[in-house]
C-alpha cells in the first residue's frame, strides 16, 4: 500500500535533484547554504526522507526556482494525504469519513466500484450497512458512533437519484456469499441487489467465480477521472496521478467485460438467495465477514 506513496516521494526528490544540478550546486554545497548535514541531501533526493515545507523552500530560494515554490509544496502535501492511516481518518469515528465521501460523491459525475469482497456502501440495505461497520469500529478499537455512521451511509445513497450522475458497480460473486451479520440481513440484501439490476444510469456487474484471474485486486472507487480511492487493512490511498488512474481504469474494464449483468446477474443473485433461504453453501465461498475490515469503511 505505501507504493504509491513512495513513488511519489521518490518523483519529488528526483525534481529537487534537477533543481540543484540546473543551479550547478553540488550537494554539499546546497547543504552548507541550508545549514543541513551534508547526508540530508542525498536522503531528500533519493525519496529516503519526506521533505518538510522549509526543505522545499531551501531548495526553491537556493536553486533561483522560487517560482516553483507553490507546485513544489503542492506536490509534497499531496505526498501527505495520498497514504492515510485508519487510525489518524477514524479517531472521532465512522461518520466523519462517510461525511467525506458525501462530498466525494456529490462532485463526481461518472463514479466506478469493485468490490471483491462485499457488496458496496452505496448499494447496501440499513442492517447490513450497520453489521458491517460494526465489525470496523471492533477492530480498530474506534470510538463507537455507529448509528450516525449508518445513518449517514444511508444519506449518501441519495445520489443514486441524481440524473447527472452514472454508477457503474463491479461485484465478484463471492460477494453475494460472504455473510454481513446473519443470514436474514443476507436475505433483505440480497433482494436489495436483484432489484438494482434494472435501474436506470447504474450497471451493477458480476464477475462468476468461474472466471479467469485476469486481474487480481483489493476493492477501489474510481470517482470521474480524477481520483481513486483504495481501502487497505492499515491504510486509505488516494491515487490522483493520471498514469495509475489510468491502470486502476484498465483494470475497471477488464473486470467489467468479465462481468455479466441484467437477467444474468440477476439470476446469479436469486441462486445465492434460493440457498440462502434453503440453508445452504452456495457455490463461492460462504465466509462470514467477520472482524476483516479491509474494505466496507468507506465504500
Amino acid at each position: 500500500m505505501t507504493n504509491s506513496a513512495d513513488a511519489a516521494r521518490h518523483a519529488l526528490g528526483l525534481r529537487l535533484r534537477e533543481l540543484r544540478r540546473a543551479a550547478g550546486l553540488s550537494g554539499r554545497r546546497l547543504a552548507e547554504l541550508s545549514g543541513w548535514h551534508e547526508s540530508k541531501v542525498s536522503k531528500l533526493e533519493h525519496g529516503a526522507t519526506n521533505p518538510t515545507d522549509p526543505d522545499i523552500r531551501a531548495y526553491a530560494e537556493h536553486t533561483g526556482a522560487t517560482a516553483q515554490l507553490p507546485d513544489l509544496l503542492a506536490t509534497l502535501h499531496n505526498i501527505d494525504t495520498a497514504y492515510l492511516e485508519w487510525r489518524r481518518i477514524l479517531a472521532t469515528g465512522l461518520k466523519r469519513r462517510q461525511q467525506k465521501s458525501i462530498q466525494i460523491e456529490a462532485d463526481t459525475k461518472d463514479i466506478r466500484v469493485y468490490q471483491p469482497q462485499i457488496v458496496p456502501g452505496l448499494l447496501q440495505t440499513a442492517e447490513y450497512a450497520e453489521a458491517k461497520l460494526k465489525r470496523g469500529i471492533e477492530f480498530y478499537r474506534i470510538p463507537n458512533d455507529l448509528a450516525e455512521a449508518v445513518a449517514t451511509r444511508m444519506e449518501r445513497q441519495r445520489i443514486l437519484g441524481r440524473r447527472d450522475h452514472r454508477f457503474h458497480f463491479v461485484i465478484a460473486e463471492q460477494a453475494l456469499y460472504t455473510t454481513v451479520g446473519d443470514s436474514d440481513v443476507m436475505m433483505r440484501q440480497l433482494d436489495r441487489l436483484a432489484s438494482l439490476t434494472a435501474v436506470a444510469r447504474m450497471t451493477l456487474g458480476i464477475v462468476p467465480a468461474s472466471a479467469e484471474a485476469l486481474v487480481v485486486s483489493s476493492n477501489f472507487a474510481m470517482y470521474d477521472n480524477r481520483l481513486v480511492m483504495v481501502e487497505g487493512t492499515a491504510a486509505e490511498l488516494s491515487i490522483t496521478q493520471p498514469r495509475e488512474i489510468a491502470i486502476y481504469g484498465r483494470a475497471f474494464d477488464i473486470l467489467a467485460k468479465q462481468s455479466i449483468t441484467g437477467k444474468q446477474a440477476r439470476a446469479l443473485i436469486d441462486t445465492a438467495l434460493k440457498r440462502r433461504q434453503e440453508g445452504v453453501g452456495g457455490q463461492a465461498q460462504d465466509t462470514d465477514a467477520g472482524p476483516e475490515a479491509a474494505g466496507g469503511l468507506v465504500d
